[in-house]
């Protein structure tokens, strides 16, 4: 039955064809029973919302290249503060954003690796061989929803299409399964060729409802409609996370805000500051509670602008959040407002039911026996104590702790309580090691992590969640097997940019189980120390590696970022607040 259809809409476009004149009207109706079909011309105004419907949408990508008109084609590499990544989805670009999410202070500095192919609204492609040629091709964009592609309405395929050539008298048909053979069979036809649609078509709004239509008028009519029905997205502040005045003013008075960072006009004053409590009322009314307990009146109010939601704060006392904010990024817990010439406020959910042990000593007495718990950082007076990154924690019932290193347990005890400032804090008391012993005040928890600090002495304790040895983590586990395969050599060693490859040249490195690893020459040992290959934070795959902190082999004991993986290579990346770029290569010993 589907292909007698078709064919009496082919024989109706040939009739079609026969009656054609040089007048031609957008939409010319197909005699005969073909149930009233319709044909367009590849010029018509009908033609002209299909395509621009089914053009490229450039601006998922707009965190690299910051166009909306044009997209990279996967893979290409970029180097985000030091690091090289790979760039093979789009699910790898939200790694780019939590890099520059990571320091507030740093500056987004991003270098994509040349030559690179792009795509263009017409699905066209060009190689791009530096910089400045994509930033030439960059300025023609149309941003903020100014350009002809729309995004608010897509096409659900397959769709089939008929054609009719005047010229040649010839019918065809085609079958169209996505926006690219959709554009590329309207950009490839003339003004010989009549066009029919195989209705009924289906269309998806930007709300994920469906929309079916029957005729070339209802189409146009259903695009027509729903083109501006969405925000499109097309400007290149990856970080605006497309929030609504409402939902910025919903979020306010959800719950007090903790002041976490404060810099006016370019100083720091967030020790003046820190932890602040604002509380936003809907009459329009903020109070501040200082450290002391004593309460500071305010008003403020929210407005759309050009450049974003703006919050107005004015207060007769705190000068220094008296300004129009820009509210520059709204996360999970958290509020970021920016204005120019160095002013910024950093600002924390701190909800009275908050699930994240702050106020529940029970709930992080939980969280804490759940699973295996990996030092990243333990720091005293400022001095970061290396010799125990990667070690595991484990803290049983009854106030029992564990410290390993794979290979030696020594046990402790641990409690949970409030310290004399009344914040809640972990106490660990460890006589084999000395520089866990210390009332640990929680200051930051999620999922996977616990961060535990007293920032006037430079006390600072760091662990990552690691539940059943990752077992369930796929990519984990098959970087532990590569690596527990043979010996590894260092190919690469560049400390910030100082190449220390020679410093290890002869060495073998054997990853072995229970997280040893061994170093030696010519078979003959001459350090080791710990290993663990786990997912950190951020989700990022990580290989802490701790060889101690002498000087030759202290500069790779680093918490190192995974970037590149083979059979026989593997390619680490360190850098933070004290160390610009660091890279580590291994490669397998044949």
């Amino acid at each position: 039955m589907k292909n007698l259809i078709n064919n009496l809409m082919c024989i109706g476009l040939l009739i079609m064809a026969l009656m054609f004149t040089a007048c031609q009207e957008e939409f010319e109706q197909v005699g005969g029973e073909v149930n009233e079909q319709e044909t367009i011309t590849a010029s018509s105004t009908t033609a002209d919302l299909i395509t621009n419907t089914a053009s490229n949408d450039g601006s998922f990508d707009n965190i690299v290249d910051g166009a909306s008109c044009l997209a990279i084609e996967f893979p290409y590499t970029v180097e985000v503060g030091g690091i090289q990544i790979t760039i093979d989805s789009r699910e790898d670009l939200h790694l780019i954003e939590e890099i520059f999410d990571e320091f507030e202070d740093d500056e987004d500095i991003l270098d994509i690796l040349f030559p690179i192919t792009i795509t263009l609204g017409d699905f066209s492609e060009l190689v791009i061989e530096s910089k400045e040629a994509l930033r030439e091709l960059a300025a023609q964009c149309l941003e903020g929803g100014d350009d002809d592609d729309i995004e608010c309405i897509d096409f659900v395929y397959p769709i089939t299409l008929f054609t009719f050539d005047i010229n040649e008298q010839e019918t065809g048909s085609v079958t169209v399964n996505s926006d690219r053979e959709l554009h590329l069979f309207f950009k490839e036809r003339d003004d010989n060729e009549l066009i029919s649609i195989d209705f009924p078509v289906t269309l998806k709004k930007a709300d994920g409802t469906e929309l079916v239509v029957d005729s070339n008028g209802e189409l146009a009519n259903a695009i027509e409609m729903a083109k501006d029905a969405c925000d499109e997205d097309d400007d290149d502040d990856f970080n605006d996370d497309d929030f609504t005045k409402e939902r910025l003013d919903a979020y306010l008075v959800e719950c007090p805000w903790e002041v976490r960072e404060v810099k006016r006009d370019g100083l720091n004053q967030t020790d003046q500051y820190l932890e602040y409590l604002m509380t936003f009322t809907e009459d329009g009314a903020v109070t501040v509670k200082d450290r002391m307990g004593n309460i500071l009146n305010g008003e403020w109010a929210t407005r759309v602008s050009d450049h974003g939601i703006l919050l107005n704060l004015e207060f007769d006392v705190l000068v220094d959040f008296t300004l129009e904010w820009l509210v520059y990024e709204i996360g999970e817990h958290t509020i970021k407002l920016y204005n120019d010439e160095g002013n910024r406020i950093i600002l924390r959910q701190h909800c009275d039911d908050d699930q994240n042990g702050n106020e529940d000593p029970d709930t992080l007495r939980e969280i804490l026996k759940e699973c295996a718990w990996i030092i990243r950082k333990v720091e005293l007076q400022n001095e970061e104590v290396r010799r125990l990154l990667g070690f595991e924690f484990k803290f049983l019932p009854e106030g029992v702790a564990t410290l390993s290193d794979g290979i030696t347990t020594g046990e402790g005890t641990w409690e949970i309580g409030y310290n004399d400032e009344q914040v809640l804090s972990l106490l660990i008391e460890f006589g084999s090691e000395p520089a866990v012993n210390f009332n640990w005040p929680l200051r930051d928890l999620d999922d996977n992590r616990l961060r535990f600090e007293v920032e006037e002495i430079g006390y600072e304790l760091v662990l990552q969640r690691v539940c059943n040895a990752s077992a369930g983590d796929g990519d984990v586990s098959e970087i532990r097997n590569i690596m527990l395969g043979g010996q590894w050599n260092v190919a690469i060693y560049d400390n910030e940019g100082e190449n220390g490859t020679e410093n290890f040249a002869g060495m073998d490195f054997s990853f072995s189980m229970f997280n040893q690893v061994e170093v030696s020459v010519n078979d003959d040992p001459i350090t080791a120390g710990v290993w663990r290959v786990l997912r950190g934070y951020g989700d990022n795959l990580q290989l802490y590696l701790n060889l101690g902190d002498d000087d030759t082999f202290g500069e790779l004991t680093e918490a190192w970022y995974i970037t590149e993986v083979s059979a026989d290579r593997i390619e680490l990346v360190y850098e933070d607040e004290n160390v610009n770029f660091k890279k580590l290569v291994f490669e397998k010993k044949m």
